[in-house]
């Protein structure tokens, strides 16, 4: 049976304070414990699904790209193309694909301050498609980082050039949306 909350009343309110079952699940910690040595070493273990992780990830933004072909880019063929750039810009540098999390995040933003969706060219989606799974793909090969920060950073300039022409017309907006990301870039931490 599960213990009630308890209510304090006031004249005009009452505050209800729910009882908390999760105090006697979480217990002290213990001398020595490094719970940040902990996840790392929860997260080495898992690494070596990282790339089949990725993989996935990359089939369902392919997916996504052939969606938005057959039905433009708008409904749910735009969601599920940002919906899935999205994911991989979050998980990819975590999972060890860092410039794969770069090119996601480039296509993220065209998607998302495109004023006229229909004027974004299908080229340049291929284009952050075939990086993100050229850069998951060939990560180990010698030179690839290299590569892989050329096409990222020329990615970045183009889908930045179209941006600001795009959004010329939205002066009070061109600001926040040309703007560099807010998380510091890998090299940078």
């Amino acid at each position: 049976m599960a213990k009630a909350e308890t209510v304090a009343t006031f004249p005009d309110y009452e505050v209800i304070v729910p009882h908390n079952g999760l105090k006697h699940a979480v217990g002290p910690a213990m001398a020595g414990d490094d719970p940040v040595a902990r996840a790392e070493e929860a997260l080495e273990e898992l690494s070596s699904e990282f790339s089949n992780w990725m993989d996935s990830e990359c089939e369902r933004l392919d997916a996504a790209r052939h969606e938005v072909k057959k039905h433009g880019l708008k409904g749910e063929a735009r969601e599920a193309l940002f919906h899935a750039a999205h994911d991989i810009k979050g998980e990819a540098a975590t999972f060890g694909f860092p410039q794969a999390a770069e090119a996601a995040a480039s296509l993220c933003r065209l998607i998302e301050h495109m004023p006229d969706p229909a004027r974004v060219p299908l080229d340049l989606l291929d284009q952050h498609v075939d990086a993100v799974r050229a850069i998951i793909r060939e990560h180990t090969d010698p030179g690839a980082e290299n590569t892989a920060e050329q096409l990222t950073t020329k990615l970045r300039e183009v889908t930045e050039d179209l941006l600001r022409r795009e959004n010329v017309h939205r002066l009070d907006e061109i600001e926040a949306i040309l703007a560099p990301p807010t998380a510091p870039e890998e090299s940078a931490r």
